[in-house]
């Protein structure tokens, strides 16, 4: 099974970049999966939405809520969304496995590590991210997240520029690396 992981900032491309590599595989007839770390934050972040009278698509981010509840179940217990993480991904059986919202270094980056995962770091100019952040219209948005400050301390496998915000340049940068993988 190869196990992918696609980080950067909010608003880099991470998951433009795992849509591309999911169609880059799934092209190839490989079973494609992908699995969010924050799978349990959206299912909690879907209550808080429910109790307070509010509809949210599941995948939408209000980003200080997703914030404040991944802060408190890492109190709570620190590795609760990496062991739900990891559950998930032992009953898989894609050939190929994704994931796209890596945020934690402490505990989540070295659990990823010893499950074999390979580490594409996306990253952009500043103010082009900034700019793509406000156009996604999320809920609310964390512009500098604590989450993130760490990020530029995990060992990248791959590291890919989307700067240019050309879409077609990107996925040419993916699909080269993708190559160079299989």
């Amino acid at each position: 099974m190869l196990k992918l992981i696609f980080y950067g900032h909010t608003g880099s491309g991470k998951s433009t970049s795992a849509q591309i590599a999911r169609d880059f595989f799934e092209g190839r007839t490989k079973r494609v999966v992908v699995l969010k770390l924050a799978q349990p934050l959206y299912e909690l972040q879907q209550q808080f939405y429910q109790i307070a009278g509010q509809g949210i698509d599941f995948y939408a981010q209000d980003q200080i809520l997703l914030e404040v509840i991944a802060t408190q179940l890492r109190r709570i217990s620190p590795t609760s969304i990496i062991n739900h993480f990891v559950q998930r991904l032992l009953v898989t059986e894609a050939d190929v496995v994704i994931n796209d919202d890596l945020r934690d270094v402490q505990v989540d980056y070295p659990a990823l590590k010893q499950q074999g995962f390979r580490f594409i770091r996306i990253f952009c100019r500043e103010d082009i991210r900034l700019e793509r952040l406000w156009q996604r219209r999320d809920h609310s948005v964390v512009v500098r997240s604590t989450t993130t400050t760490d990020l530029d301390t995990i060992a990248h496998n791959i590291l890919i520029d989307n700067s240019d915000g050309n879409i077609d340049i990107l996925r040419a940068k993916i699909h080269h690396e993708l190559e160079a993988i299989l």
